[in-house]
């Protein structure tokens, strides 16, 4: 099919850490992860946006020469991962007519009905994402394949995806900077999904919820396609922060205490046991609560997973998801958290780094780096198509 064999990598700038993947396709259309780079941002993102361009340009730099190293290949091109609370998703609907009477449904036709059902947007938006539902032939529902069907007209349903253009141009220049093109930008809540989301629990229904270090995005998939997206500016920092806050803390103390002693539901087993270290100024040791901790960290997660919950229940979602609910990034790793989900959406909860083939995967695994991950299949998804376009007009054109 190619070539030769395309080098595909995926780049997410989140608000911790930036996370390169580098992803090989081979001639067969196999797809196999062959280098990882990692840099922390240095607070150079805050809530998913860049807030300091030299430092993130750094950061970035950094992890690609990371994975280069890995790899020993030179990286020319990347697809760009975007987040940020101005991202917004919202479902509309396409028609096409079909002008010749009796004629069959071609590629054409989807192609312009897709097209047709983007909206108008403000001049300072920009659409990520037209993500195809479902077709609707002369009225019949559900149809998922139209092409080669006689019809008059023809429609289709779709999710779109769309920010402010600003906002997603400020980390596509970023990496331009460095001299590296940027391929194609998508919504970190749309690609998380590509590489823990299984067809089954598409059909039946799945929430997706990537909890970030500065944002959360979740995505809702039904009979197999995406049919909402959000995305919050809060994440796993926001509990550090509330722990510093609350008990007097530095932010590097909260944060170990978070990984050491925290939990998403409090265990009431541990409420009068007391954690002891040394004070970071010199004083008398100090002395916290592992209840308290808990209770501060439970508030916050379960006031995020609400939100959610609420966001959900409004567009009349949750009642229809008959599958689970998938947690990943860097937030799944905090402990009880899957629990709080079940108790929350009241579904099955899977954290797909905890399973036998993740930890069979190593480091390309992580729940930090799924987003990444899926940047990459995402980018093989458009190789594919491209090679298959040009394979059916070669034909053509030797026929």
């Amino acid at each position: 099919m190619f070539d030769r064999t395309e080098i595909i990598v995926g780049l997410e700038i989140g608000t911790a850490k930036v996370c390169a993947v580098v992803g090989e396709l081979s001639e067969d259309e196999g797809l196999h992860v062959i280098g990882l780079g990692q840099s922390t941002t240095a607070g150079a993102v805050r809530k998913g946006e860049i807030i300091n361009a030299e430092v993130a340009e750094d950061a970035v730099r950094a992890a690609l020469n990371e994975a280069e190293q890995q790899t020993d290949i030179e990286i020319g091109s990347v697809y760009l991962g975007v987040t940020g609370a101005h991202i917004k998703g919202f479902n509309n609907r396409g028609a096409h007519p079909i002008a010749s009477v009796g004629r069959e449904i071609d590629e054409e036709d989807v192609s312009r009905v897709v097209r047709g059902a983007q909206p108008q947007l403000p001049a300072d938006e920009e659409v990520l994402h037209t993500v195809r539902q479902h077709f609707r032939v002369d009225g019949q529902d559900d149809v998922q394949q139209p092409v080669g069907r006689v019809a008059s007209k023809l429609e289709v349903d779709v999710h779109v995806v769309c920010g402010q253009r600003t906002r997603i141009q400020n980390p596509v220049r970023v990496v331009k900077g460095l001299g590296i093109d940027v391929e194609d930008v998508a919504f970190n809540g749309r690609v998380a999904a590509l590489p823990i989301l299984t067809s089954q629990l598409g059909e039946q229904g799945a929430l997706m919820i990537d909890l970030g270090a500065g944002t959360t995005e979740y995505s809702v998939y039904l009979g197999g396609a995406m049919c909402h997206t959000g995305v919050l500016a809060v994440g796993g920092e926001h509990v550090t922060n509330d722990l510093a806050v609350g008990m007097k803390l530095s932010q590097t103390r909260a944060e170990r205490l978070k990984l050491e002693h925290g939990s998403a539901v409090p265990d009431p087993r541990l409420a009068r046991r007391a954690v002891n270290f040394a004070s970071e100024v010199g004083l008398d040791d100090k002395q916290v609560s592992v209840g308290h901790i808990q209770q501060i960290m439970h508030a916050r997660l379960d006031e995020l997973f609400q939100l959610i919950r609420a966001d959900l229940d409004q567009h009349g979602l949750l009642r229809r998801i008959n599958g689970s609910v998938l947690l990943t990034g860097g937030g799944a790793r905090l402990p009880q958290i899957n629990l709080l989900a079940q108790q929350m959406f009241e579904l099955d909860v899977c954290l797909p780094h905890e399973t036998e083939e993740a930890h069979e995967g190593g480091l390309l695994h992580q729940p930090e780096c799924t987003a990444a991950m899926g940047l990459v299949k995402f980018g093989a998804r458009q190789v594919r198509a491209r090679a298959h376009q040009r394979k059916g007009l070669l034909g053509w054109l030797t026929n």
